[in-house]
């Protein structure tokens, strides 16, 4: 996979994408990151790439020009390639793992990082194919988001993680809250690792973990499990944790 990020400000993603997996998995050639400064698509002679709103307002608007000059630059590069151009915007559909999983099937992806009072709405309406939002919350730019969307796809590339089963096994990936993790020591300040974990036993291991897994998504994200699709045995345990709680003396 290339991706193509367009960005005011690329010393942002220095240390990012040369660290940890994402450095891996550019080293092992399952993925490309290349960061293109908006500002060098700038034709006037101060190279500016934002101007005063129309109609006032406050703040500054990035304009079309710069914008339009780096992506067709980019898709001019990767010639015949399909390609996604995404948007970082709070009206974006909301970043899950599904459009991580998504995104995660395309060749080429072009990540738009907006600043200031966000850009033109020409670049919207010309350009782009996905609008992307990663919370309901203000930062000063798009660069931060184009990090959480390069670092979630990166992940499901194939080879990209250690393991194939790696991120099969994480949170969302099959809808539910991961379960708990433990490791050395057995015992640390009095608290003990489950004697399930311990006992070898790979089935019993098994339900433990989705026991956890649909206990934590119940727990602290129960909106979670009425997306997710529920095998028998799955209800059959959340149907067990409800009588359990409601055995509870809460006096």
């Amino acid at each position: 996979m290339i991706v193509d990020i367009l960005t005011l400000f690329p010393e942002m993603f220095t240390g990012p994408l040369t660290s940890s997996i994402l450095k891996r998995a550019q080293e092992r050639d399952l993925i490309v990151f290349n960061l293109f400064n908006i500002r060098d698509f700038s034709t006037n002679k101060h190279h500016t790439v934002d101007d005063t709103p129309y109609g006032g307002g406050a703040g500054m608007v990035i304009g079309p020009e710069p914008v339009f000059g780096a992506v067709e630059h980019v898709l001019a590069l990767r010639g015949p390639m399909p390609s996604r151009v995404l948007l970082m915007c709070p009206q974006g559909r909301p970043f899950d793992q599904a459009l991580a999983a998504d995104l995660a099937q395309e060749k080429h992806l072009v990540i738009i990082c907006g600043h200031y009072e966000g850009i033109d709405e020409r670049v919207r309406e010309q350009l782009v194919t996905d609008e992307i939002s990663i919370g309901d919350y203000v930062l000063t730019g798009g660069e931060l988001p184009a990090m959480v969307v390069a670092d979630a796809v990166a992940r499901l590339i194939p080879g990209v993680l250690g393991e194939d089963t790696s991120s099969e096994e994480e949170s969302f990936s099959a809808g539910l809250l991961e379960y708990p993790q433990y490791t050395r020591p057995r015992e640390y300040r009095s608290l003990m690792v489950p004697e399930v974990l311990l006992s070898g036993h790979h089935e019993e291991i098994r339900k433990w973990r989705r026991r956890q897994s649909l206990m934590r998504t119940l727990a602290c994200r129960p909106e979670l499990l009425a997306q997710t699709k529920l095998e028998p045995e799955d209800k059959i345990i959340i149907k067990k944790i409800l009588i359990d709680l409601r055995g509870l003396d809460l006096g």
